[in-house]
């Protein structure tokens, strides 16, 4: 373009050559960083069923109150007398390889899962293989929710058709191993409304009932793909914890008998009743409300720790009985649970439910059901957030 410009000198123009007008800039949008896409692979875990005792108050200090914990077996046709918090449990273990010789330890992030069996975990695209071996005294399987199966990894007996290999699943031998192998399709990851992550439960369903409630219960996480770490961990949480609301019924385990003394029916005569004291008790002291098998704040507090600001990711489930209804309750902080905020969420019979938390509020907290008789019978640990 040229431009004329006018001197001061009188009848003297100059001609300059002028730049054209810079294009507009635009603002330089940089992608955020993503997580590698943590390649498929089968993810190999030796579980156990192990008959091992458990004790649902450890330590035999009710950490709620802050008092000394004794339990007690009220009846209506004896006196009440003092009986154990420690039971005769068969739970799921995790081995490190299939001799099955060397158990798999628990980091200290996960401590908190108490009775329920190991995590297993997974990222979409995925195949899990369970190594089972039944080391109990009756048929036991493992049966999960979610993913894909095939009828020989299912653990369910029931009239399906099949024979010969596809029944195998269905109930291991004491003393027998079977391997469950399960894909992790899209449909078994996270949905259109849930996080980078979504809980999955498995248990044994020879005997469903008697099962679970023996004991045989435990967690499964997916993970989006693209959304991993290399360990299957979901990259946008820095810590996961997974909370079982379950009502547990001794008197119906396979164990029962080995659990009362001198037997279930002898207890049974003499007429067992809630203990008077508590004003909304409906069930006898055999009927525990546990959170991961825990009662009256017994969890250990380090095993609920997290820092201020961290990202939390909660997994809340639930388990088969008659008052499997549960109002899981934060103290001092709030959780996002389906796109809404709140501090209460709702479990119904074996449901799960994902709910994320950025705790701001430093201290020790009460974390409850809210059903009056549940925190009354001991449904209730703490949890604990530091600066």
């Amino acid at each position: 373009m040229i431009r004329l410009i006018r001197t001061a000198l009188p009848s003297v123009l100059v001609l300059t050559l002028a730049k054209p007008p810079a294009e507009p800039r635009h603002a330089v949008v940089l992608a955020p960083p993503t997580t590698p896409v943590v390649p498929a692979r089968t993810r190999t875990y030796y579980i156990a069923a192990d008959q091992v005792d458990w004790n649902y108050v450890p330590g035999a200090r009710d950490e709620v109150t802050g008092r000394p914990y004794a339990d007690s077996a009220f009846l209506v046709k004896d006196k009440p007398r003092p009986v154990s918090t420690v039971y005769k449990k068969v739970l799921y273990r995790e081995y490190t390889d299939g001799a099955f010789r060397t158990l798999k330890l628990r980091t200290p992030e996960w401590e908190h899962l108490g009775f329920l069996g190991p995590l297993i975990r997974a990222v979409v695209g995925d195949t899990i293989r369970v190594v089972f071996k039944n080391n109990g005294d009756r048929p036991y399987s493992v049966h999960p929710h979610g993913v894909l199966y095939d009828k020989s990894s299912e653990g369910v007996p029931y009239n399906d058709g099949t024979s010969g290999a596809d029944k195998a699943d269905d109930g291991v031998p004491p003393g027998g191993t079977h391997t469950y192998v399960w894909v992790v399709p899209e449909r078994a990851g996270p949905g259109p409304m849930d996080g980078s992550s979504v809980m999955w439960m498995y248990h044994s369903h020879v005997d469903e009932v008697r099962d679970i409630n023996t004991g045989l219960f435990g967690p499964m996480i997916v993970t989006a793909r693209g959304k991993a770490r290399a360990d299957g961990s979901p990259a946008d949480v820095d810590r996961e914890i997974i909370a079982s609301f379950m009502q547990v019924e001794e008197q119906v385990s396979w164990l029962a008998n080995a659990n009362f003394h001198p037997s279930l029916d002898s207890l049974i005569k003499l007429g067992p009743k809630p203990n008077p004291s508590l004003v909304e008790d409906g069930y006898p002291w055999f009927v525990k409300f546990t959170i991961n098998g825990f009662v009256h704040g017994s969890m250990p507090l380090a095993a609920l720790t997290m820092r201020k600001g961290e990202r939390v990711r909660w997994y809340l489930m639930s388990s088969t009985n008659d008052f499997d209804f549960h109002a899981p309750h934060w103290h001092g902080n709030t959780v996002i649970l389906n796109g809404m905020r709140t501090d209460v969420a709702q479990l119904s019979m074996m449901q799960m439910a994902t709910a994320d938390m950025i705790p701001d509020d430093v201290g020790v907290w009460l974390f409850h059901c809210h059903v009056s008789f549940h925190n009354e019978e001991g449904m209730a640990v703490r949890y604990r957030v530091t600066p």
